[in-house]
């Protein structure tokens, strides 16, 4: 059985902007450092505002981090006995453009380095692609360029372009997700610029993880997956120990509007967990069910969601089956990434 790490990152660097076209060379982030001089810390600067850059991982090679020498990263994932990583991006955790035109600039070189690089080992590597959802009309296009070039999901925010994920807004890039097959990874992360700021210095517990929970729930409450019924959602980076009151929460709800939500709410509504180790499992599969969680190191950061070795302790868990262990290892991230 492939183990499968189903959220890993890329740290970027300034070779990611070099798909940009000439015309956008303008709008090229650069790396800048911090004002006090303390060289452990340094941003991006974007479109007039920084963007944090030092939550790495930086007892890990600067090549595997990067993805610069694959070789280096590969034996890593050897020796952790992961067989393959799916990608996700680091620069976009944060809100990176208010304009249209640096957004899509963001995103089509972004595509287009990680296409190059996961095209080097399609066998170890898969990706999610980064649409420009400021520009609705060129969704279509990015992502059947992803799919085309080893993406295997769509990344998105817990909130996107200062709306909620329910919003009809985004129902072409559902309509085009599902056409090609991708599910939506809501990963931990915010593009909402006004509501990042609102919550600047808080340590991401509001900012990042209860937006994505929110979406979750948004998402059910407002019949997106019935509305888009062949459409997978994944809820990334933000453990799984919130899946009992949500859907506690969401009973009440559909209670209250004379509908039944039912006994398996992950599996019918197509979404999928990334779920830790720390998680107190045995009691969450009771809601989740043994067939949508799944698991992920978040390689490459160092941030209270990362665990190198999550995939193996999970293997040593002990408290639930090896049956389990297997799906959430293998089985499940293979259903949710169509891999």
């Amino acid at each position: 059985m492939a183990v499968i790490d189903a959220d890993a990152h890329v740290i970027e660097n300034e070779s990611t902007w070099d798909h940009m076209l000439d015309s956008e060379r303008r709008f090229k982030p650069r790396i800048v450092g911090a004002t006090n001089g303390d060289p452990s810390v340094d941003y991006w600067l974007i479109d007039g505002r920084l963007m944090p850059r030092s939550n790495v991982e930086k007892s890990l090679p600067e090549a595997a981090r990067d993805m610069s020498d694959l070789t280096i990263r590969i034996a890593h994932m050897d020796e952790l006995n992961i067989d393959l990583q799916v990608i996700y991006p680091t620069i976009f955790i944060f809100p990176t453009a208010r304009r249209p035109e640096v957004d899509l600039a963001l995103c089509r070189s972004y595509n287009r380095w990680m296409a190059d690089i996961v095209g080097k080992a399609t066998e170890r590597f898969r990706w999610v692609v980064v649409p420009p959802l400021l520009n609705m009309d060129r969704i279509a296009e990015e992502l059947k360029f992803g799919k085309e070039r080893g993406a295997c999901g769509v990344y998105l925010r817990g909130l996107e372009a200062d709306r909620r994920l329910s919003d009809s807004y985004f129902f072409p890039l559902y309509d085009e997700a599902s056409k090609l097959d991708l599910p939506i990874c809501v990963h931990s992360a915010n593009g909402s610029i006004d509501s990042y700021d609102f919550f600047l210095d808080e340590p991401g517990f509001c900012k990042f993880k209860l937006a994505v929970v929110g979406a979750f729930h948004s998402l059910l409450v407002e019949g997106i997956p019935e509305k888009f019924p062949k459409l997978r959602i994944a809820i990334v980076e933000v453990s799984a120990q919130w899946i009992p009151y949500a859907i506690h929460d969401l009973a009440r709800r559909y209670q209250r509007r004379g509908k039944q939500l039912g006994s398996q709410v992950l599996e019918d509504h197509r979404v999928y967990v990334t779920c830790q180790t720390d998680d107190d499992l045995e009691y969450i599969l009771a809601y989740a069910g043994e067939n949508n969680l799944v698991i992920g190191t978040d390689y490459g950061h160092a941030d209270n969601a990362s665990e190198i070795e999550a995939l193996r302790k999970l293997r040593n868990h002990g408290k639930i089956g090896a049956q389990v262990i297997d799906k959430i290892l293998g089985d499940n991230p293979r259903a949710l990434y169509a891999l």
